[in-house]
């Protein structure tokens, strides 16, 4: 097991080496940029943490593409495998965080993030630190990349920097896995 965690580490440092960066201020600020205005277009948080999940989600499901293409990574062969892939590998691909697993069992897991790029230069009016659920794009990512490898799951976001917590934390729960189906017309 510690042969495989030092190899994803590997994988994980080789791409996050390789990859073309933007400025992680402006990425942080044009990403509270884009929730203040829906909160302005959108009063009711539900609402603006449905669309961030969505926006996630539709993220997830391209990103998915480029995650599998730059790592070289195939299937993983259970979900336990599958957290620490998404932990050690693609958040350090995509964001540059280390993130660890804790409670992994072959139904779900949680994924903690100590720093998370997100929350850098922000900080919630105390009106929303109860409902506005900041980071609930990475819940839709997570949803979408693993939807697209056959992987139905619910991702939750169960605890934020910005509410005062220690760190970020992200439940992923197993529902079902999903059959590999041709698109009718593609024979």
């Amino acid at each position: 097991m510690a042969a495989r965690q030092t190899q994803l580490q590997k994988i994980a440092d080789t791409c996050w080496s390789k990859a073309q960066k933007i400025s992680a201020e402006l990425f942080t600020l044009t990403y509270g940029a884009i929730v203040w205005q829906m909160i302005k277009d959108n009063e009711n948080l539900d609402d603006v943490n449905s669309q961030l999940e969505k926006m996630g989600y539709n993220m997830g499901l391209r990103l998915i593409d480029e995650f599998l293409s730059r790592s070289g990574l195939g299937r993983c062969r259970d979900f336990k495998e599958t957290a620490d892939v998404v932990a050690k590998v693609a958040f350090k691909m995509f964001l540059g965080s280390n993130v660890t697993v804790k409670d992994s069992t072959e139904k779900e897991f949680t994924l903690v993030l100590e720093d998370n790029p997100l929350t850098d230069f922000c900080e919630l009016p105390e009106q929303y630190k109860k409902t506005l659920h900041y980071c609930n794009i990475l819940c839709g990512v997570i949803r979408g990349a693993l939807e697209m490898v056959q992987l139905r799951v619910e991702c939750q976001l169960v605890k934020c920097i910005l509410r005062g917590d220690e760190a970020t934390e992200i439940k992923v729960v197993f529902k079902e896995l999903l059959k590999d189906e041709i698109p009718t017309g593609d024979d």
